[in-house]
Protein backbone atom coordinates (compact mmCIF):
# COMPACT_ATOMS: atom_id res chain seq x y z
CA UNK A 1 0.00 0.00 0.00
CA UNK A 2 3.00 2.55 1.14
CA UNK A 3 4.77 1.60 -2.17
CA UNK A 4 1.30 2.24 -3.85
CA UNK A 5 1.28 5.39 -2.78
CA UNK A 6 5.09 6.31 -3.30
CA UNK A 7 4.22 5.48 -6.99
CA UNK A 8 1.13 7.98 -6.98
CA UNK A 9 2.90 10.33 -5.67
CA UNK A 10 6.00 10.03 -8.56
CA UNK A 11 3.28 9.72 -11.01
CA UNK A 12 1.90 13.32 -9.99
CA UNK A 13 5.17 14.83 -9.70
CA UNK A 14 6.07 14.06 -13.20
CA UNK A 15 3.27 15.26 -14.26
CA UNK A 16 3.67 18.42 -12.40
CA UNK A 17 7.06 18.65 -13.78
CA UNK A 18 5.80 18.49 -17.30
CA UNK A 19 3.43 20.91 -16.95
CA UNK A 20 5.58 23.12 -15.43
CA UNK A 21 8.00 22.87 -18.21
CA UNK A 22 5.03 22.92 -21.41
CA UNK A 23 3.85 26.06 -19.12
CA UNK A 24 7.48 27.66 -19.62
CA UNK A 25 8.01 26.87 -23.03
CA UNK A 26 4.77 28.32 -24.09
CA UNK A 27 5.48 31.41 -22.20
CA UNK A 28 8.39 31.66 -24.39
CA UNK A 29 7.42 31.71 -27.23
CA UNK A 30 4.36 33.99 -26.98
CA UNK A 31 6.38 36.54 -27.39
CA UNK A 32 7.93 35.59 -30.81
CA UNK A 33 3.91 34.75 -31.71
CA UNK A 34 2.69 38.50 -30.60
CA UNK A 35 5.60 40.31 -32.29
CA UNK A 36 5.61 38.63 -35.76
CA UNK A 37 5.54 40.74 -38.85
CA UNK A 38 1.80 40.66 -39.59
CA UNK A 39 0.73 39.53 -43.10
CA UNK A 40 0.92 42.17 -45.90
CA UNK A 41 -2.66 43.65 -46.63
CA UNK A 42 -4.36 42.92 -49.96
CA UNK A 43 -3.63 45.17 -52.92
CA UNK A 44 -6.16 47.67 -53.82
CA UNK A 45 -8.41 47.57 -56.75
CA UNK A 46 -8.25 51.12 -58.57
CA UNK A 47 -10.68 51.72 -61.57
CA UNK A 48 -9.55 54.53 -63.91
CA UNK A 49 -12.09 56.09 -66.43
CA UNK A 50 -14.88 58.31 -67.06
CA UNK A 51 -17.51 59.64 -64.22
CA UNK A 52 -20.79 61.12 -65.09
CA UNK A 53 -23.75 62.31 -62.82
CA UNK A 54 -27.75 62.05 -62.75
CA UNK A 55 -29.87 64.76 -60.99
CA UNK A 56 -33.35 65.28 -60.21
CA UNK A 57 -34.54 63.58 -62.88
CA UNK A 58 -34.36 60.13 -61.61
CA UNK A 59 -35.25 61.22 -58.41
CA UNK A 60 -37.24 58.64 -56.32
CA UNK A 61 -37.13 56.30 -58.93
CA UNK A 62 -36.39 52.68 -58.02
CA UNK A 63 -32.57 51.82 -58.77
CA UNK A 64 -31.43 48.16 -59.19
CA UNK A 65 -30.35 47.34 -55.98
CA UNK A 66 -33.67 47.88 -54.90
CA UNK A 67 -33.31 51.61 -53.08
CA UNK A 68 -34.65 54.48 -54.67
CA UNK A 69 -33.05 56.74 -56.27
CA UNK A 70 -31.68 59.55 -53.86
CA UNK A 71 -30.05 62.81 -55.40
CA UNK A 72 -28.51 64.00 -52.16
CA UNK A 73 -27.14 60.88 -51.25
CA UNK A 74 -23.54 59.71 -51.56
CA UNK A 75 -23.77 57.01 -53.92
CA UNK A 76 -22.99 55.34 -57.26
CA UNK A 77 -23.32 53.31 -60.50
CA UNK A 78 -21.47 50.95 -61.45
CA UNK A 79 -22.23 48.03 -64.49
CA UNK A 80 -20.26 45.07 -61.90
CA UNK A 81 -19.27 45.83 -58.54
CA UNK A 82 -21.70 44.46 -55.55
CA UNK A 83 -24.14 46.55 -54.15
CA UNK A 84 -22.90 48.49 -50.84
CA UNK A 85 -19.10 48.69 -52.11
CA UNK A 86 -17.47 51.80 -50.95
CA UNK A 87 -15.34 53.54 -53.78
CA UNK A 88 -12.92 56.53 -53.23
CA UNK A 89 -13.04 58.90 -56.38
CA UNK A 90 -10.64 60.93 -57.47
CA UNK A 91 -11.20 63.84 -59.61
CA UNK A 92 -7.65 63.68 -61.53
CA UNK A 93 -8.26 67.28 -62.83
CA UNK A 94 -8.28 68.52 -59.69
CA UNK A 95 -7.53 66.56 -56.84
CA UNK A 96 -11.08 66.61 -55.61
CA UNK A 97 -12.47 63.51 -53.82
CA UNK A 98 -15.35 61.87 -52.39
CA UNK A 99 -16.53 58.24 -50.83
CA UNK A 100 -19.67 56.80 -52.20
CA UNK A 101 -21.59 53.72 -52.10
CA UNK A 102 -22.37 51.36 -55.25
CA UNK A 103 -26.00 51.16 -55.47
CA UNK A 104 -27.46 51.22 -58.98
CA UNK A 105 -26.25 49.75 -62.31
CA UNK A 106 -24.34 51.95 -65.11
CA UNK A 107 -23.42 53.31 -66.81
CA UNK A 108 -24.23 52.18 -70.25
CA UNK A 109 -22.92 54.86 -72.63
CA UNK A 110 -19.91 56.74 -73.91
CA UNK A 111 -17.55 53.96 -72.24
CA UNK A 112 -18.06 55.53 -68.85
CA UNK A 113 -17.71 53.53 -65.33
CA UNK A 114 -19.70 55.35 -63.10
CA UNK A 115 -22.51 57.50 -62.42
CA UNK A 116 -22.32 59.38 -59.70
CA UNK A 117 -25.32 60.91 -57.73
CA UNK A 118 -25.89 64.62 -57.79
CA UNK A 119 -24.32 65.02 -54.08
CA UNK A 120 -21.03 62.73 -54.96
CA UNK A 121 -20.61 64.87 -58.32
CA UNK A 122 -20.67 68.62 -56.88
CA UNK A 123 -17.87 68.42 -54.62
CA UNK A 124 -15.65 66.64 -57.49
CA UNK A 125 -16.51 69.56 -60.44
CA UNK A 126 -18.47 66.73 -61.95
CA UNK A 127 -21.61 68.70 -62.30
CA UNK A 128 -20.06 71.97 -64.27
CA UNK A 129 -17.85 69.61 -66.34
CA UNK A 130 -20.55 67.04 -67.13
CA UNK A 131 -18.55 64.36 -67.27
CA UNK A 132 -14.27 63.56 -65.81
CA UNK A 133 -11.99 61.28 -65.54
CA UNK A 134 -11.80 59.89 -62.22
CA UNK A 135 -9.53 57.23 -60.10
CA UNK A 136 -11.81 55.30 -57.94
CA UNK A 137 -10.26 52.80 -55.09
CA UNK A 138 -12.18 50.25 -53.53
CA UNK A 139 -12.06 51.24 -50.01
CA UNK A 140 -13.34 49.68 -46.27
CA UNK A 141 -17.02 49.05 -45.95
CA UNK A 142 -16.86 51.35 -42.96
CA UNK A 143 -15.42 54.46 -44.83
CA UNK A 144 -17.36 57.10 -43.96
CA UNK A 145 -19.25 58.64 -46.98
CA UNK A 146 -19.20 62.18 -48.65
CA UNK A 147 -16.05 64.52 -49.20
CA UNK A 148 -12.79 63.10 -48.48
CA UNK A 149 -9.23 64.01 -48.70
CA UNK A 150 -7.20 63.53 -51.86
CA UNK A 151 -5.39 59.95 -51.24
CA UNK A 152 -1.97 60.81 -50.30
CA UNK A 153 -0.45 58.10 -52.86
CA UNK A 154 -2.88 59.72 -55.54
CA UNK A 155 0.11 59.95 -58.21
CA UNK A 156 1.52 56.44 -57.37
CA UNK A 157 -1.94 55.43 -57.77
CA UNK A 158 -2.51 57.28 -61.39
CA UNK A 159 1.24 56.02 -62.54
CA UNK A 160 -0.06 52.44 -61.68
CA UNK A 161 -2.01 52.31 -64.66
CA UNK A 162 -1.13 49.61 -66.94
CA UNK A 163 -3.00 50.49 -69.83
CA UNK A 164 -3.17 54.34 -70.23
CA UNK A 165 -3.90 54.55 -73.74
CA UNK A 166 -7.10 52.80 -72.84
CA UNK A 167 -11.06 54.69 -72.54
CA UNK A 168 -10.91 53.10 -69.24
CA UNK A 169 -9.10 50.14 -67.08
CA UNK A 170 -8.96 48.18 -63.57
CA UNK A 171 -5.89 47.21 -61.95
CA UNK A 172 -4.52 46.47 -58.84
CA UNK A 173 -2.26 48.60 -56.65
CA UNK A 174 -0.02 46.24 -53.87
CA UNK A 175 0.74 48.14 -50.80
CA UNK A 176 3.74 50.30 -50.47
CA UNK A 177 6.38 49.10 -48.21
CA UNK A 178 8.46 50.62 -46.03
CA UNK A 179 11.37 52.65 -47.92
CA UNK A 180 14.81 54.46 -46.90
CA UNK A 181 15.13 58.10 -47.55
CA UNK A 182 17.99 56.81 -50.35
CA UNK A 183 15.21 55.09 -51.82
CA UNK A 184 12.39 57.41 -51.64
CA UNK A 185 14.24 60.49 -53.88
CA UNK A 186 14.57 56.87 -56.85
CA UNK A 187 11.05 56.17 -56.06
CA UNK A 188 9.37 59.51 -56.84
CA UNK A 189 11.56 60.13 -59.77
CA UNK A 190 10.29 56.84 -61.26
CA UNK A 191 6.90 57.76 -60.34
CA UNK A 192 7.81 61.56 -62.14
CA UNK A 193 9.07 59.68 -65.30
CA UNK A 194 5.47 57.05 -65.29
CA UNK A 195 3.27 59.97 -65.33
CA UNK A 196 5.45 61.65 -68.03
CA UNK A 197 5.17 58.67 -70.14
CA UNK A 198 1.44 58.31 -69.79
CA UNK A 199 -0.04 61.85 -69.55
CA UNK A 200 0.35 61.61 -73.65
CA UNK A 201 -1.35 58.57 -74.10
CA UNK A 202 -4.43 59.83 -71.39
CA UNK A 203 -4.53 63.14 -72.86
CA UNK A 204 -6.28 62.13 -75.92
CA UNK A 205 -9.18 60.33 -73.86
CA UNK A 206 -9.15 63.22 -71.16
CA UNK A 207 -9.27 66.36 -72.82
CA UNK A 208 -11.80 65.32 -76.30
CA UNK A 209 -14.47 65.59 -73.84
CA UNK A 210 -13.50 68.05 -70.81
CA UNK A 211 -15.83 70.99 -70.68
CA UNK A 212 -14.27 75.08 -70.81
CA UNK A 213 -15.08 74.90 -67.10
CA UNK A 214 -12.95 72.63 -66.33
CA UNK A 215 -9.46 73.12 -64.06
CA UNK A 216 -7.30 74.03 -67.40
CA UNK A 217 -3.75 73.32 -65.15
CA UNK A 218 -2.05 73.21 -61.92
CA UNK A 219 1.11 74.53 -60.75
CA UNK A 220 3.33 74.82 -57.52
CA UNK A 221 3.93 77.47 -55.02
CA UNK A 222 7.01 76.81 -53.77
CA UNK A 223 7.32 79.69 -51.54
CA UNK A 224 5.80 83.21 -50.90
CA UNK A 225 8.57 85.34 -49.64
CA UNK A 226 8.44 89.50 -48.26
CA UNK A 227 12.63 89.70 -49.50
CA UNK A 228 12.80 89.12 -52.93
CA UNK A 229 16.23 87.84 -52.55
CA UNK A 230 15.12 84.79 -50.73
CA UNK A 231 12.90 84.17 -53.14
CA UNK A 232 15.43 84.79 -56.14
CA UNK A 233 17.46 82.04 -53.70
CA UNK A 234 14.82 79.56 -54.22
CA UNK A 235 13.99 79.85 -57.56
CA UNK A 236 18.27 79.32 -58.52
CA UNK A 237 18.26 75.89 -56.55
CA UNK A 238 14.51 74.21 -57.96
CA UNK A 239 16.63 75.28 -61.49
CA UNK A 240 19.27 73.76 -60.52
CA UNK A 241 17.34 70.45 -59.47
CA UNK A 242 14.72 70.59 -62.11
CA UNK A 243 16.69 72.04 -65.17
CA UNK A 244 13.48 70.61 -67.54
CA UNK A 245 10.44 72.70 -65.59
CA UNK A 246 9.99 76.54 -65.67
CA UNK A 247 10.40 78.77 -62.08
CA UNK A 248 8.91 82.10 -61.94
CA UNK A 249 8.63 84.20 -59.71
CA UNK A 250 5.33 86.01 -59.13
CA UNK A 251 4.55 89.81 -57.75
CA UNK A 252 1.94 90.39 -55.62
CA UNK A 253 0.33 92.34 -53.29
CA UNK A 254 -1.11 90.47 -49.92
CA UNK A 255 -2.38 92.62 -47.62
CA UNK A 256 -0.94 95.50 -48.40
CA UNK A 257 2.77 94.42 -48.82
CA UNK A 258 4.90 93.08 -51.78
CA UNK A 259 5.49 89.49 -51.82
CA UNK A 260 7.33 87.17 -54.40
CA UNK A 261 5.81 84.06 -55.14
CA UNK A 262 8.13 81.25 -56.24
CA UNK A 263 5.77 79.52 -58.78
CA UNK A 264 7.11 75.58 -60.45
CA UNK A 265 5.66 74.51 -63.27
CA UNK A 266 2.57 74.51 -65.36
CA UNK A 267 0.91 71.04 -64.87
CA UNK A 268 -1.91 69.67 -67.15
CA UNK A 269 -3.00 66.86 -64.00
CA UNK A 270 -2.64 67.44 -60.52
CA UNK A 271 -0.86 64.07 -60.21
CA UNK A 272 1.69 65.28 -62.13
CA UNK A 273 2.36 68.49 -59.87
CA UNK A 274 1.81 66.49 -56.90
CA UNK A 275 5.04 63.79 -58.27
CA UNK A 276 6.97 67.32 -58.72
CA UNK A 277 6.04 68.58 -54.98
CA UNK A 278 6.97 65.21 -53.59
CA UNK A 279 10.47 65.45 -55.12
CA UNK A 280 11.02 68.92 -53.75
CA UNK A 281 10.12 67.77 -50.39
CA UNK A 282 12.74 64.74 -50.62
CA UNK A 283 15.11 67.86 -51.47
CA UNK A 284 13.52 70.06 -48.66
CA UNK A 285 11.68 72.36 -50.64
CA UNK A 286 8.27 72.82 -49.02
CA UNK A 287 5.23 73.82 -51.40
CA UNK A 288 1.19 73.54 -52.41
CA UNK A 289 -0.21 72.61 -55.14
CA UNK A 290 -2.39 75.03 -56.56
CA UNK A 291 -4.84 75.56 -59.52
CA UNK A 292 -4.89 77.53 -62.37
CA UNK A 293 -7.58 80.41 -62.50
CA UNK A 294 -9.78 79.36 -64.41
CA UNK A 295 -10.77 83.05 -65.97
Amino acid sequence: MILFRRSIVLVLSSCFFFLLTFMDASARTAPGTSTAAPAPSSATTVLRGRASWYGSYFQGRRTSSGERYNRFKYTCAHKTLPFGTRLRVTNVKNGKSVVVRVSDRGPFRHQRILDLSEAAARPLGVVDCGAATVIAEVVADDAPLGPATTPENFATLYAADPNPAAAFTTYSVAPEPSISPADSTARVAATATLLAASTATKAEVITAVESVNCPSGFFIQAGSFIDAANATSVQARIKSLLPEIQVNISQDLVDGRQRSRVLVGQFGERPEAEAVRQQLLVWGIGGLVREVALR
